[in-house]
């Protein structure tokens, strides 16, 4: 059976939107095929994701950061770990290192849906306005 997706975006789509899936489910059911109906946040955007990585970079060449007791520049995916960490306020979240050392637990963001993921990126604009992180880009909605 292939798979069918159907998108409802907002309440007052509901009732339209759940009868045209039992419309199609209806049949199949009746045919003895098992169903799985998965209801879900909507997926963060590429304009979102890009934008991200416009901050991060931002991040990456005018700060450095401490580790292992020096003052070091970090990668823009070394900052991403940073700050999702600050945002789901987990900084406390260090894990033992396989070979040794200590390595800080983040949050995947791509685990986040649409929703979060704006409010990451608030996140990310309140931190380097705090730090003092000039951003160049266009305004993007997200």
């Amino acid at each position: 059976m292939s798979k069918h997706t159907v998108y409802m975006h907002n309440a007052q789509q509901g009732h339209q939107v759940l009868t045209r899936l039992w419309d199609f489910c209806k049949p199949l059911l009746m045919a003895g095929h098992k169903l799985v109906v998965t209801a879900q946040p909507e997926a963060r955007n590429s304009e979102q994701n890009a934008l991200m990585w416009v901050l991060l970079q931002a991040f990456s060449d005018q700060l450095e950061w401490p580790v292992n007791g020096q003052m070091v520049k970090l990668s823009p995916e070394e900052w991403k770990d940073l700050l999702s960490a600050a945002y789901k306020r987990e900084s406390q979240r260090i894990a033992m290192g396989i070979d040794g050392g200590m390595v800080m637990l983040g949050m995947r963001t791509s685990k986040m849906g649409k929703r979060e993921f704006a409010e990451f990126i608030d996140f990310i604009n309140a931190t380097a306005a705090l730090r003092g992180v000039q951003i160049e880009h266009e305004e993007s909605t997200t």
